[in-house]
Formats: structure tokens, C-alpha cells, sequence
């Protein structure tokens, strides 16, 4: 079966690989779309230390189930599907703790192993999620849009707090839908106008261009000078680790989703003198994908603005190419296969 591999940085081929077959507790997925996450676009860049290459990369799935086993319960040949596509050890502290996202062994597909860039993948049934009300398209989204989801359950927002987002890409707009979906006052945050266009469309009542305007000021305007209850830093930039302390309030919670490069030097004061709660937010709970597709089967998610292209596998070097050249004009690339 046909392959998408990062083979070195730069560098992308299409390969033939074994199909895998069927065995006990698994299910065959056909591949319909994946699309390419951020992790991916630095693994083409040769940013990303968690890889070794080559690599199949991809993790964000959507699939119609092709196969399954003799023991496994309520999934059907024909289903439409997605993937949860992280692994748990079961014994590392975070596990125990039931927070099995974070696991200290975790490999997500197309990260740690061989991802979901092909025509069939072989899973294991608990981490398949499906439902016929859903596209395949559709399905492709919902894991980058958990991420978000679970950045605003760690926060724990509710409908008195104002929660500012910081970078409006696909994780991030997932935060700004859920935030707004618990009754939360959102403030969305990024430097390109269409993103925030689309941002005040799922849900922010107030948005800031923070090259054109100051972040500072707008914020202190909305808040009344409070700053936010909630800052969730959804780009990985040490501009932006910086100011989700500086704006957010006293007592306030930052959380950080973006992996930043660089080391930051933070003033430490302010995380004593506004005695707040700093987290860290990774991956995603199976609440969080459920609750992502219990939105998308209202209706209201803007599935076609929230794909900015899709490639065929021959075209996967052009696509993560184009991506590298313009990274802030992407929301979603998918690959069909």
C-alpha cells in the first residue's frame, strides 16, 4: 500500500509499505483524509527532536473502518471514524493520576512511531471513534480541535471568566469554541486578520491584531485593567509565553499548549506577586474528542474555512513546502488519499 514519508528534512517520498492485517482486539482502518499538524511541518523542517526519521507522519485522522475483529464490540465495517492517537503505559505517574494524555511514555502517531499517512492503519479498537453523523473530511479536524478542548478543561473555565487566546491556528481555535461554548467573555489573539475574522465567527466577542495594535492596552480597555481570568498561549513563542503573563490577572491561570524552541527568561515576580496557576496542557482526553464531536454534529463548525488546502499523496512535498513558505496563512492542510 501507498506511504507518505519524511525520509531528511526537506525532504518527502511516497513509498510502498505491507498492509497490515487484521488481528484480535484491532481494527483495519481505510484512510480517507489526515491532515498535517504543526509537529509534522517542523519534522519537514528538522525541528522536531522527538523524531527519528524517516518517518510516516500524521495524526489527525479521518477514516471508514474496513475490517474488524472477531472480538471487538459495536464498531462495523463502513463507520466513519477518527482516531485517538496517543499510547498510555498504564504505570507512569501521570497514568496512575488518570491523566493518561500526558503519559511519560507516550507515542502519538507520526511523532514517536509511524503515523496514519497511508491507505490502511491497523489500531487497536479502543482508540477508534466513530460516528456516522460526521464526514471523513469532518473527522480530520477533530483531533487538532481536542487539543484546544483540553487546554480549556485544564483551565477550568467557566461562564464568569474572561479566557484570552493566544494564536487562532486550528488548536487554538478549538480553545476559543470551547471557551465560548461554557459561557466564557473570549478574547482572541494573533497577528492575521482573517484568522481573527474567523475567531470572532466561533465565538470571541473581542479580537487583537498584536502587530497592529498594542496587547497591553487592549487588553486593560476589555478587562477594566484587570487582565484575564485566562490565558491560554497556543503558538510556542517566547513573546507569547511572556505576555500570557503580563496580561493575565492576579489569582489568574495561564496554559501553555505551544511548545517553545527557545529558553524564555521570565520574570518570576509576577508568578508570586499575582500568585497564579501556571499549566501545562498536551494532547487530549476522550471527553475532549467526544465533546468536539458533539459540537461538529450541530451544524455550526465552518469545516470548509478551516481547511486551507487539500493534496494528493503525490503532492505531500509540495504541500508541507508551501506550508514552510506561508505558515501563518494555514489553518488546515489535508492530504486525501
Amino acid at each position: 500500500m501507498k506511504a507518505i514519508q519524511i525520509t531528511d528534512p526537506g525532504k518527502v517520498r511516497l513509498v510502498e509499505i505491507p498492509k497490515p492485517e487484521l488481528k484480535p482486539g484491532h481494527v483495519l482502518l481505510k484512510i480517507a483524509y489526515v491532515g498535517f499538524c504543526g509537529s509534522d511541518l517542523n519534522t519537514f523542517r528538522g525541528l522536531n527532536p522527538l523524531v527519528k526519521l524517516p518517518i510516516v507522519p500524521g495524526h489527525e485522522i479521518g477514516a471508514i473502518v474496513e475490517e474488524v475483529a472477531e472480538d471487538v464490540p459495536d464498531l462495523k465495517p463502513g463507520m466513519h471514524a477518527t482516531v485517538n492517537p496517543y499510547t498510555s503505559c498504564g504505570h507512569c505517574e501521570a497514568c496512575l493520576n488518570r491523566r493518561t494524555n500526558a503519559c511519560e511514555f507516550n507515542q502519538t502517531f507520526g511523532v514517536q512511531r509511524d503515523g496514519a499517512m497511508s491507505e490502511f492503519i491497523l489500531v487497536p479498537w479502543e482508540k477508534v471513534i466513530a460516528d456516522d453523523s460526521l464526514s471523513v473530511r469532518e473527522f480530520a479536524l477533530v483531533e487538532p480541535m481536542s487539543v484546544g478542548f483540553h487546554a480549556v478543561s485544564r483551565a477550568e473555565v467557566t461562564d464568569e471568566d474572561t479566557v484570552m487566546v493566544i494564536g487562532c491556528g486550528m488548536i487554538g481555535v478549538g480553545a476559543i469554541v470551547r471557551a465560548a461554548l461554557r459561557g466564557a467573555q473570549v478574547i482572541a489573539v494573533d497577528i492575521d486578520d482573517n484568522k481573527l475574522s474567523l475567531a470572532k465567527r466561533l465565538g470571541a466577542k473581542h479580537v487583537i491584531n498584536s502587530s497592529a495594535e498594542s496587547l497591553s492596552n487592549r487588553v486593560s480597555e476589555i478587562t477594566g485593567g484587570r487582565g484575564a481570568n485566562v490565558v491560554i498561549e497556543a503558538v510556542g513563542r517566547p513573546e507569547s509565553y511572556l505576555s500570557a503573563i503580563s496580561e493575565v490577572s492576579y489569582t489568574g491561570r495561564v496554559v501553555y499548549i505551544g511548545y517553545a524552541k527557545e529558553k524564555i527568561p521570565f520574570d518570576t515576580q509576577f508568578f508570586v506577586k499575582k500568585e497564579l496557576d501556571i499549566r501545562g496542557s498536551r494532547n487530549a482526553m476522550p471527553n475532549d474528542f467526544k465533546a468536539v464531536v458533539k459540537y461538529m454534529k450541530r451544524g455550526a463548525c465552518p469545516v470548509d474555512e478551516l481547511i486551507t488546502a487539500v493534496y494528493s499523496p503525490e503532492e505531500a512535498q509540495t504541500a508541507l513546502e508551501n506550508w514552510a513558505a506561508n505558515p501563518g496563512e494555514v489553518f488546515r492542510i489535508l492530504i486525501k488519499f
